[in-house]
């Protein structure tokens, strides 16, 4: 076994580890609003996130060439590897205080800072355009989304009664879980799989950046359903009770519009969107519907510097990795 096959190998062990600490970062995504207002227990809503992950997964080639090709040019093994480094310690940093960041722009960030500071070329042109570009719009839109989709929620049932409304949207709620499940898979899973692409291509194993193997889908969506199915409930909590007080229509409406925001980006752009920032934005709106006091600013200002922080941050670390893996050759 060549020097170059161990370290590819090694590259690829890092993309699962990033991607199992995905999958209980950001299980919270997917089933915060559906526990906190118990339309779902936690057990239950954490086996769904699991299975709606391993499905979307195996729809997001778009998402994935984008990350494969269109962040950093002629990718070497040490800079791939010292990108993850950095996004899994930040990805264990903001879990280990509650923070929803992104999962997506921690890896991101690693590779910009791996690749800097190894010489690798980093693609602006393309990042500015499917990374920084959605990063600003889609908070902006899951806000703006979750707003209208909560008072049509409110004007269509204005006249319901009360009880029945509640037991009806905790079974909506199933569905719409389920179908930020289905999203977070799409977009976080074929993160991961670019990745491993990149590693492959880098190791010499493959020789183009667009072909993902079957193994990759497999392995990357059964990892992070793995990491989902362990929860994250440090930031599940955060989500589901600490920005607003989600009742079960303001939650079926948060998880509408975030999933929406989350298709058209993947599907329609192969644009590499955050589902925390989306799923957080959209539960700021919803809240907002009732008046902007009922939203708890400070915790969301919280969670806006920990998005702020997410790129320079894991951009800093993967660049303190790569001179520390350049030390052993």
């Amino acid at each position: 076994m060549t020097a170059q096959l161990v370290g590819t190998i090694v590259v690829i062990a890092l993309a699962m580890g990033f991607n199992y600490t995905n999958g209980f970062h950001d299980a919270a995504n997917a089933i915060a609003t559906s526990v906190s207002t118990r339309a779902l227990t936690p057990r239950i809503a954490l086996g769904m996130a699991a299975i709606g992950n391993l499905v979307g997964s195996f729809f997001g080639a778009k998402v994935a060439a984008t990350v494969g090709k269109g962040i950093i040019d002629k990718p070497v093994l040490a800079v791939v590897g010292a990108g993850l480094v950095g996004a899994i310690v930040w990805n264990l940093i903001t879990w280990y205080y509650g923070l929803p960041s992104s999962s997506s722009h921690a890896l991101i960030g690693g590779l910009v800072g791996a690749a800097l500071a190894g010489g690798t070329v980093v693609l602006w042109d393309g990042i500015i355009k499917k990374v920084l570009i959605p990063m600003v719009v889609s908070p902006v839109v899951g806000f703006g989304l979750g707003f209208l989709v909560m008072l049509a929620v409110m004007w269509i049932f204005r006249n319901g009664h009360p009880g029945k409304l509640n037991r009806g949207f905790r079974l909506a709620q199933t569905v719409s879980a389920a179908g930020m499940a289905f999203g977070h898979g799409l977009q976080d899973a074929a993160k991961t799989m670019g990745i491993v692409v990149l590693a492959l291509y880098a190791g010499g194993v493959q020789d183009n950046l667009t072909h993902i193997p079957v193994w990759v889908y497999f392995m990357t969506a059964a990892v992070l359903a793995a990491g989902t199915y362990s929860g994250g409930w440090r930031i599940i909590k955060t989500l589901g009770r600490k920005v607003i007080d989600l009742g079960p229509a303001q939650g079926f409406a948060a998880e509408t519009a975030a999933s929406t925001v989350l298709y058209v980006a993947a599907i329609g752009y192969g644009a590499p969107i955050s589902t925390t920032h989306t799923i957080t934005s959209a539960i700021m709106g919803v809240g907002a519907t009732k008046k902007l006091s009922a939203v708890r600013w400070g915790v969301a200002g919280n969670i806006v510097v920990a998005w702020v922080l997410t790129f320079p941050a894991a951009a800093a670390v993967a660049a303190l990795s790569y001179f520390v893996f350049s030390l052993f050759g």
